[in-house]
């Protein structure tokens, strides 16, 4: 039996060692590589102590980078094998439309920007639970599913935000904005008959675009629920709005971001994007014709019934 060649063993441990300073410099790149999604993952999961300064997030990430580069520092011998999966692994994210190099950085760039600008989140308040008014009425007029409701949610989903890059994952999100943004543009407030309550469809509301609160509210719902969104109807007592689902902590954080930064900046310039977090810890924004933005301030805090579409 022939024993192996040690030498050459040797030889080729030594060519794959990374020389003096480049180990340390790569060691470094690949900490940061690993650390900034990681940091994501765990900011976006953690309970939020609410530090001031997010000194808690900054404490985090400090530890993280030490423990990572000590982990690196004896894996020196494996450092082209983990580089080498990482990168894979973005790749392979990346050419299939899941989570890859476009996403990290975008992530990253939005939690950076909510921690510097957070959104504002608004109390619930529930002070009684009443029936919620005319809601079988509300219902039928929320027609999505007929095609002139329809045909005109596609076309005001698709009219704005056209010159936006990235943020595939968000399609969703941006097209409900756009159909907000059209609705709101166009919409004119129409008090009902004197001494009666007129519940009008959503196809009737896009003949004119006007009618009162109820009737904008019924219209946004079902735009919004006819292109894949989740809205809801929310009842104050005098005064009907409309809110759209975001989704958990890191929609939000997208969401606030996309707003401020490129969807709506002359409309939320200095101010701030407020929502709504139900007892599921999934987030909603407010989509009323009194904001000019979405996640606009609400005009009334007390909560007195809602009607989820899903």
């Amino acid at each position: 039996m022939k024993l192996p060649d040690f030498s050459k063993i040797k030889q080729l441990r030594e060519r794959l060692t990374i020389k003096k300073p480049w180990d340390s410099i790569i060691i470094f790149v690949l900490n940061v590589l690993i650390a900034v999604p990681l940091f994501i993952i765990l900011h976006q999961n953690l309970i939020d102590p609410e530090w001031p300064l997010h000194i808690d997030r900054v404490l985090l990430f400090i530890l993280m980078v030490a423990a990572i580069q000590f982990v690196l520092h004896y894996m020196k011998k494996v450092l082209f094998v983990c580089i080498f999966l990482y990168l894979m692994a973005l790749l392979y994210g990346s050419f299939l439309g899941n989570y890859g190099f476009r996403s990290v950085y975008e992530d990253y760039e939005a939690m950076v920007y909510t921690m510097a600008y957070d959104p504002n989140p608004q109390d619930v308040i529930v002070s009684r639970l009443l029936p919620f008014p005319n809601k079988s009425q509300i219902i039928d007029a929320v027609d999505y599913n007929n095609p002139k409701v329809r045909n005109y949610a596609v076309g005001a989903a698709t009219k704005y935000f056209k010159d936006l890059k990235g943020f595939h994952n968000q399609r969703l999100m941006v097209q409900c904005f756009s159909v907000f943004k059209d609705i709101r543009n166009r919409w004119t407030y129409v008090s009902d008959p004197r001494n009666a309550e007129y519940i009008a469809r959503a196809d009737e509301s896009i003949l004119h675009f006007a009618g009162d609160c109820d009737d904008h509210a019924i219209l946004m719902a079902a735009c919004i629920r006819a292109v894949g969104g989740t809205p809801r109807i929310i009842h104050t007592g005098g005064h009907l709005y409309p809110e759209m689902l975001i989704g958990k902590k890191a929609d939000l954080e997208l969401a606030n971001y996309l707003i401020k930064q490129f969807l709506f900046v002359e409309e939320s310039r200095g101010r701030e994007v407020h929502y709504h977090e139900d007892e599921y810890g999934q987030m909603w924004l407010n989509l009323d014709y009194t904001a000019t933005y979405p996640g606009g301030p609400f005009m009334s805090e007390e909560i007195l019934g809602q009607l989820t579409f899903n």
